[in-house]
């Protein structure tokens, strides 16, 4: 997946979490492709924190 198909808000709220961001990496295409389409549908900073802060304990 390229960088340039994250959302703003989700690629800024990863670069900030370095145990969500190697948890991503690491994901199947078809993984991170239901992560992006969850972080799409968020509503708020707070949703995309909460969003990142759950990626990073799995």
């Amino acid at each position: 997946m390229d960088i340039n198909e994250l959302p703003a808000g989700f690629g800024m709220e990863l670069a900030k979490n370095e145990n969500a961001m190697k948890r991503f990496e690491k994901m199947s295409e078809t993984e991170k492709a239901k992560v992006v389409e969850h972080a799409r549908s968020v509503g708020s900073q707070r949703e995309m924190q909460i969003l990142i802060y759950d990626l990073s304990k799995n």
